[in-house]
């Protein structure tokens, strides 16, 4: 059997190292390890489709949400180059593809999402997702020799990529099956303002249309995609964005229960004893009894805050989270307040053909704010949101 018991952590990213962290501010003193499939340490995600492709962020160093000192200085293992295996909730132990068995008093479950990929592609070097730093320095080193790229799917990876390539000056081909990019999160009026701000940095944007097929060389290298429209699209370079899973492979068979993602109470706690989770793998609940799952940065700083206390069996605050994420492309920061839904009613109050402001309304009430370029105006709506204001009040 493995090491002395304690809280084992599984995942390497923001949502292990701000729980890690939680811990010991709350004064827990027993042991404490991060296990993670990567080698790095934990680092931030955001910024690998913005800084570290455009090169302003130089080396991982740039990344780390703390450094190596922090993990020292605090008593927290890193077990890193090693994923998790298979989860036995009843002897309560956790194996790893390294053959490592490791026993816990508690198990806390931040394996985040892994990149869903379109199997009938090829399996070409040229071929590419974006979720890891070292998929981020392979798609710069590759972006340096690149002439043109086909970006498939418009979400924010998408759009992040696009204008990042841009900004070093390769052609690029953004390609979204819905009527524009970003519709599915923030609807098409803002989708299109999106669209323009891409076509005014020459970004062509292909909507309404898919990818039938990506052709490569004898030599194995991408050469075209073709569209299900028929279009043929010169490309030696392709990166798929379209959207990511929950990274829960290794809990099958483990009795946690899985439903798009770990389902969760609303502090956390999985359908085993002893075992929780948080981040963008866990879906919890909601006050209104709803499961959901928020793939938002701030998110699970907020999670992290009410899991940890729950776990130790302390008192556990009472968080009013209005949702808020962002997005940089280009010189424009989209940031989104609240919980706006494609089908709301969109007032668009700014526009001045760059930078934009939109209310969201539902049943007659303010749901969210979306703004591109605005970031005093869009962080004012806060209160208002959160007092779920009659959009009368808000419009004036």
């Amino acid at each position: 059997m493995g090491n002395a018991s304690g809280i084992v952590i599984v995942g390497g990213g923001l949502a292990a190292a701000r729980t890690a962290e939680q811990l010991r501010k709350a004064g827990y003193t027993g042991p404490v390890v991060i296990v993670s499939d990567e080698p790095h340490l934990p680092y931030d995600r955001p910024p690998l489709s913005k800084d570290v492709l455009q090169q302003s962020a130089k080396a991982l160093d740039d990344v780390l949400l703390k450094p190596a000192e922090f993990y020292a200085d605090n008593d927290i293992t890193l077990r890193l180059g090693a994923a998790a295996q298979s989860l036995d909730t009843a002897a309560r132990t956790l194996t790893l593809t390294d053959g490592t068995v490791l026993d816990y008093d508690q198990l806390v479950i931040a394996t985040g999402l892994v990149p869903r990929r379109i199997p009938s592609f090829p399996d070409l070097p040229g071929i590419r997702v974006l979720r890891s730093f070292d998929d981020a320095m392979d798609l710069r080193e590759h972006a340096g020799s690149a002439r043109r790229a086909v970006i498939v799917g418009g979400g924010f990876i998408g759009c992040e990529v696009a204008a990042s390539l841009r900004s070093l000056g390769v052609d690029v081909v953004l390609v979204e099956p819905q009527p524009t990019p970003l519709a599915g999160v923030l609807g098409e009026q803002i989708g299109q303002l999106v669209a323009r701000l891409h076509r005014d940095e020459g970004v062509d944007i292909r909507t309404g249309v898919g990818v039938a097929e990506v052709r490569g060389s004898v030599e194995g290298h991408v050469t075209a995609v073709e569209l299900t429209d028929g279009t043929m699209l010169d490309a030696d370079l392709v990166l798929v964005g379209i959207g990511s899973r929950p990274a829960t492979d290794w809990l099958v068979g483990s009795g946690v229960a899985l439903d798009n993602g770990v389902m969760c109470d609303e502090v956390g706690r999985t359908s085993e004893p002893h075992v929780w989770a948080l981040g963008d793998v866990a879906s919890w609940r909601d006050a209104a009894g709803h499961q959901v799952r928020v793939e938002h940065w701030s998110n699970v700083a907020d999670q992290a805050r009410v899991l940890v206390p729950a776990m130790l069996g302390a008192d556990v605050p009472t968080l009013t989270v209005v949702p808020y994420f962002w997005s940089d492309q280009y010189d424009v920061k989209i940031q989104c307040l609240g919980e706006p839904e494609s089908g709301d009613v969109v007032h668009v109050v700014e526009d001045d053909g760059r930078k934009f402001l939109a209310y969201y309304e539902r049943d007659g009430m303010l749901t969210g704010v979306v703004g591109g370029g605005m970031p005093g105006k869009v962080m004012k709506a806060r209160a208002k949101i959160a007092a779920r204001a009659p959009i009368g009040e808000v419009l004036g």
